[in-house]
């Protein structure tokens, strides 16, 4: 530290990196004093004019506002707010072209001047001492101060900036051509600069207070010795000029020798840098509490008659200040620059407003700058990297630019530029690196500011999918507690000792109770199984006596009067059967003629066949349903004349059974598929053509295998037996059955299987009333091989049926 205060003493100062030494054509205004503030007809004020954020904007369209109101008021510690700078009316808030290379539009206040320049009320303050350390730095804030160098850093936040602090440099050095507003205003204003640099001594407590300037500014530097002679620790250092000398890195390496490494500020190797007039505005503000409004433009070029420092009012647009120097060129002709000629930029309209990092508007002639030339291939000389002051590779940059790559661009330290512009004035391919340099940089830094987004919007969505899955569990936990919670009071005894459970239980079992109580005795197993068993026994008792008899019959053997006489118990039964017989036929008959108005009226839109021959299914319905009930009451009769008069067995041919057997099952078929017609009204229509044919080939059968009266009788026994059974089981079916609506199709097929069989008996009754001879033996053979073939159709067709079924 001692050595480089030693070095600072004696003016030997260090030197940095590259740098060049053009045309400084700075006599074109350094002998004119800065001309007073103009004021345009309307004042264009962009909102942001600083690197950081924007402020809310606190006035609208048509307000009435005083000289030095905030128009905005800063939302974030990067937020400065800007001021009207002068009275008048709120025109208008728009988007308008800014003082930007990329020449985009930006939100702008439209200011009308009411030209009566009248202020708000303002608190001056001759004593900064005064005033505590966090009161100067909040107004230094409130009065929207950014670095007026060019970088437009908010000021009050390098100056609320940690204790020891060894240097705090003041750059005076302006070493780019054709600027001189800067030391004019050294010239002019040295007092109040030193004031801004006393104010900034108090905020920072620094060792030593360094001013560069370049040797080519001798008043300004007379000025400043003149105003600074009573302070031992401000140093007035002078150094050769050199360009850009102004840089903040390579200032702070001539005056320290220090190096200011990539990525690291100034404030970490203890040194704080701040412009002249940065330090003239913090002055303004602290003292006469006067916000940034102004600033000294230099307005310059030899396409200008009357080139002059001026006073402009921060939203001025540039077409006014070009015309008060008087342009000598056409307006379509002329090339406007913001800035000098190394580091600024060409405007896209001359309607670009003033901002508070405005320090130059340049206007060459044609042959002053060689605007004309155009870009030719690198000839890789390599004087770009010699004249760089920040020690990096200019060639490869513009090639990694060119081919937009953005990760090597990092690796050679784009960021480092200055933009200095020294690479492009000395290459002699008329490349214009820097413009490359800074596309390159705003699309690294929208593409950072894209995966900032991405970043923030993953971790919104990691956090929201962290919280559905601890609601989830918290919902599962409290779920679990509840669960528990009522299982416990379920097992919780009650007063009487009871649980809650066996309450719920207590409850169930009496509901189960009354809904059995409700229903039939089919219902209750404990009830219904006794009688069913009882009559099951009696039915397969006098089955199994008919098989007997039957299967001696085959064998010819004599049937003993045992086996031919009935049990007293099942002749009561038979009696009761009998009687019950007659009823169960008329129920049959009523449910067919219910069923039989059913399918009449569901086949009105059938077309009249199918009709017709619905109507002919239910007339045999009707039919059987009478033949039923007739043979009931003759089967009664004979059962009861058969009790007074035992009829002898005789044997019993075989062929006979077998023809029994096959009209059997095709009764049963017939009955089946006459059910099935009265069910659906579209059934085939041959079934009762089938029904017909079975019948009389029974009939033909039953003539052929009649002996004698006592045969039939026989056969008539047997069939009465089986009825009887299928009976009891009908009607015990019919008693006990409760529910209509799930049980009615098994009563319809019981009832009709019991009409089949009565059907089945009707030709051999009427054989035996009418005694007809036998037919002759021919006829016999033809009939009985046609028995025989309707006995296998019979057969397979009631087998197809049952596995359908």
């Amino acid at each position: 530290m001692q050595s480089i205060i030693n070095r600072i003493e004696n003016n030997q100062f260090w030197k940095f990196h590259g740098g060049i030494h053009p045309p400084e054509q700075k006599f074109l205004t350094t002998n004119k004093p800065i001309r007073s503030l103009h004021l345009p007809e309307m004042l264009i004020i962009p909102i942001q004019q600083h690197i950081g954020v924007a402020g809310d904007i606190c006035v609208n369209i048509g307000d009435q506002v005083l000289k030095g109101e905030a128009l905005t008021a800063p939302s974030s510690p990067m937020a400065v707010p800007v001021h009207a700078p002068t009275s008048g009316t709120i025109e208008k808030i728009a988007l308008q072209v800014i003082a930007h290379p990329s020449g985009l539009s930006e939100l702008c206040i439209f200011l009308k001047p009411d030209h009566k320049d009248t202020w708000r009320e303002r608190n001056i303050c001759a004593d900064y001492k005064t005033l505590a350390r966090n009161e100067i730095v909040h107004k230094i804030a409130e009065a929207g101060i950014s670095g007026m160098g060019g970088a437009g850093f908010p000021t009050h936040i390098k100056v609320d900036s940690k204790p020891n602090i060894d240097f705090l440099i003041i750059n005076a050095a302006e070493c780019e051509p054709y600027i001189t507003a800067d030391d004019l205003l050294m010239r002019e204003h040295s007092a109040t600069i030193v004031q801004g640099v006393n104010i900034l001594k108090h905020l920072l407590i620094p060792r030593m207070v360094l001013i560069g300037i370049e040797d080519n500014k001798p008043d300004a530097i007379a000025s400043l010795k003149k105003a600074t002679e009573s302070y031992n620790d401000i140093h007035i250092c002078v150094l050769p000029t050199k360009y850009p000398t102004g840089g903040e890195k390579q200032l702070i390496r001539a005056l320290t020798g220090k190096e200011i490494t990539s990525g690291s500020l100034p404030i970490h190797q203890g040194i704080v840098m701040q412009n002249v007039a940065t330090c003239f505005a913090i002055a303004e503000a602290v003292i006469h509490d006067t916000p940034l409004i102004k600033r000294v433009v230099t307005v310059s070029g030899q396409g200008l008659e009357k080139p002059q420092n001026i006073w402009a009012a921060i939203g001025t647009p540039v077409k006014d200040l070009v015309a008060l120097s008087k342009s000598l060129q056409a307006a379509d002709k002329k090339a406007i620059i913001m800035g000098g000629p190394m580091m600024g930029f060409t405007l896209p309209s001359d309607h670009v407003p003033i901002v508070k990092t405005t320090n130059c508007v340049l206007v060459p002639s044609e042959k002053e700058l060689a605007l004309e030339n155009k870009e030719v291939e690198c000839i890789r000389c390599g004087q770009c990297a010699d004249v760089c002051p920040s020690r990096l590779l200019p060639q490869e940059m513009q090639w990694s630019a060119k081919a937009k790559d953005h990760a090597k661009l990092k690796e050679l330290n784009l960021f480092d530029c200055i933009d200095c512009g020294a690479c492009a004035f000395v290459c002699p391919s008329h490349i214009p690196l820097v413009q490359y340099y800074r596309v390159a940089k705003a699309e690294i830094r929208q593409q950072e500011l894209l995966d900032l987004k991405a970043e923030k919007a993953k971790a919104r969505f990691e956090a929201r999918k962290a919280r559905l899955e601890r609601e989830k569990k918290e919902r599962i936990e409290k779920q679990r507690k509840a669960s528990e919670a009522r299982r416990a009071a379920m097992e919780e005894k009650s007063g009487e000792g009871s649980t809650a459970k066996s309450a719920v239980a207590a409850a169930l079992a009496r509901v189960k109770a009354k809904k059995a109580q409700g229903k039939d005795v089919i219902e209750d197993p404990r009830e219904a199984a006794p009688e069913k068993d009882t009559q099951k026994s009696q039915v397969a008792a006098a089955i199994a006596r008919a098989k007997a008899k039957k299967a001696k019959a085959q064998q010819n053997e004599p049937v003993s009067p045992e086996e031919n006489s009935v049990h007293p118990d099942e002749q009561v039964e038979a009696e009761k059967k009998s009687t019950d017989a007659g009823k169960s036929a008329k129920v049959a008959a009523a449910i067919a003629k219910a069923k039989a108005k059913k399918a009449n009226s569901t086949k009105r839109d059938v077309e009249t066949s199918e009709t017709n021959k619905a109507d002919d299914s239910k007339k045999s319905a009707k039919v059987s349903a009478a033949v039923a009930k007739a043979k009931a009451k003759k089967l009664q009769k004979e059962i009861g004349a058969e009790e007074q008069q035992p009829t002898p067995i005789p044997e019993v041919d075989k062929k006979a059974n077998v023809a029994a057997a096959v009209a059997k099952a095709k009764a049963k078929k017939q009955q089946k598929e006459v059910g099935d017609d009265e069910q659906q009204p579209s059934s085939k229509p041959e079934v009762d053509k089938k029904a017909k044919v079975a019948a009389a080939v029974a009939k033909a059968k039953a003539k052929k295998t009649a002996r004698n009266v006592t045969q039939v009788a026989v056969e008539k026994e047997s069939m009465v037996e089986e009825l009887q059974s299928e009976e009891t089981t009908i009607e015990t079916t019919t008693e006990i059955i409760v529910e209509p609506d799930d049980k009615k199709q098994r009563i319809a097929n019981a009832i009709a299987k019991a009409k089949a069989k009565k059907q089945q008996a009707q030709p051999i009754a009427d054989m035996a009333s009418s005694n007809e001879e036998e037919l002759p033996k021919e006829d016999n053979k033809a009939v009985a091989k046609k028995a025989r073939i309707a006995a296998a159709v019979a057969k397979a067709k009631a087998k197809k049926q049952q596995e359908s079924n």
